[in-house]
């Protein structure tokens, strides 16, 4: 049984009808490339629950958590824009993963501090957003998925705005992590190089529907003329 399993779920945005089908065994990563357009972000936020399909199911280990809220459901969202509150130190930033009025108990606080320390963020606890580097938030964002306990990641584009180096040191990271703690990831990329560096396998979307899944590098190596040209071969 697959650990992520999208059924026949329908979308429509504007003029374009939207249709998934996608089924993510356990501890996969997972990346979704295409044109701009296609329906990659969308397709992830069904996923989250951020947007609620015409028909269809989403389901998890074979629950269906299609009516579920986002907070109900077992996945967490890093989008591009890390969302990190300015006013609050890195460590109540993370906490707000676990109770969003930051009423932590030691055990509590103390998973936090771990968290950051696993992100290589040990002793910027205090610290406020605007003291860090763009990857360090990037990296305290990281961490507060990692708080939440879901076993899937899903991954809006969050290194867009970074430079190659560091995007590769976030996969990196975010492998690393996958690694140790089984996590499921589904990665949304304008960058075919993210997904190659990711490894794994790769979903390609076209108007609207996944139009082929396989190992990554099979999926770039693809003769299909639709993916041959978006990667502009």
């Amino acid at each position: 049984m697959p650990h992520l399993d999208v059924k026949d779920l329908a979308f429509r945005y504007e003029d374009m009808a939207m249709q998934f089908d996608l089924a993510v065994e356990r501890g996969t990563f997972l990346s979704i490339i295409g044109p701009s357009g296609a329906g990659k972000s969308t397709l992830l936020s069904l996923i989250g629950g951020f947007e609620r399909p015409l028909s269809g199911q989403v389901l998890v280990d074979g629950a269906d958590i299609t009516s579920l809220a986002p907070a109900e459901r077992p996945c967490t969202t890093l989008f591009q824009d890390h969302n990190l509150f300015a006013h609050l130190s890195v460590e109540r930033n993370v906490a707000l993963g676990i109770d969003p009025d930051l009423r932590l108990s030691e055990a509590q606080r103390a998973e936090v501090r771990q968290s950051l320390a696993d992100v290589g963020l040990a002793g910027m606890e205090h610290r406020l957003p605007g003291q860090l580097s763009g990857g360090e938030r990037q990296r305290a964002a990281i961490a507060r998925c990692l708080v939440r306990h879901r076993p899937i990641l899903l991954l809006d584009e969050p290194f867009a705005a970074v430079g190659p180096g560091l995007r590769r040191e976030m996969l990196d990271l975010v492998r690393a992590l996958q690694a140790r703690l089984g996590l499921t990831i589904v990665m949304v990329t304008h960058d075919p190089g993210d997904a190659r560096h990711a490894g794994g396998r790769t979903a390609f979307v076209q108007a609207g529907h996944i139009v082929l899944v396989d190992d990554t590098e099979r999926v770039l190596g693809s003769q299909m003329p639709e993916v041959r040209a978006y990667l502009g071969s």
